[in-house]
């Protein structure tokens, strides 16, 4: 019985992993502002969900890698100037932030799922774009932010980084996963059904 439910968690992650390459990949190219949207974000909290906090954690260094390999490409231009000044600082900006999205999602799920599963499943689905965004705007400010206030062209980085980096982008990726999450509840929960 736990070899089936360990064969079971793999087929989902890798479902799933194959789903965020898809998804990162594709939002590369679709960007408000100087950042591209992070529709992600949706699989990862998935992922938390169905797999828990590692299987998040998982699914969000995926997101991350992918992140920083359009930084080295050149794929996007935005990560690449921060790759290219600053790599070390960077990395761990894409990865740190990913890993943490999952890893954050998973907990707010675990914590909450035996009280109420659609509160855990709206709650992990806000929770990711929070830590995404918020570690992309504290990296910003603390670890890029001398080739950061060199992008602004004058403007305040504070100001950059919360209103034309992650303003808009942030309020886009924390809508969708809020309004997919009840979506995201029923398919944990047909997916739970189906184990027992």
């Amino acid at each position: 019985m736990r070899t089936n439910v360990n064969i079971r968690r793999m087929t989902e992650l890798a479902i799933l992993t194959a789903i965020v390459i898809v998804f990162q990949l594709l939002g590369t190219f679709i960007h408000i502002g100087v950042t591209s949207i992070s529709l992600v974000l949706i699989p990862i909290v998935l992922g938390a969900m169905l797999c828990g906090v590692k299987g998040g954690a998982f699914l969000g260094f995926i997101f991350g890698a992918i992140t920083l390999w359009a930084g080295i490409s050149g794929s996007d231009p935005f990560t690449n100037t921060l790759f290219n000044a600053q790599p070390i600082a960077t990395a761990v900006i894409c990865l740190g932030k990913g890993i943490l999205a999952g890893c954050g999602a998973g907990l707010v799920y675990k914590v909450l799922k035996d009280k109420n599963a659609i509160l855990a499943s709206v709650a992990a689905a806000a929770s990711a774009p929070i830590i995404n965004t918020g570690l992309f705007v504290l990296g910003g400010l603390f670890l890029v932010n001398g080739t950061l206030v060199t992008m602004t062209g004058g403007q305040s980085l504070t100001y950059f980084l919360l209103i034309v980096c992650a303003g808009i982008n942030f309020i886009a990726e924390f809508i969708v996963n809020v309004v997919v999450a009840p979506a995201i509840n029923t398919i944990v929960q047909v997916a739970a059904h189906r184990v027992q």
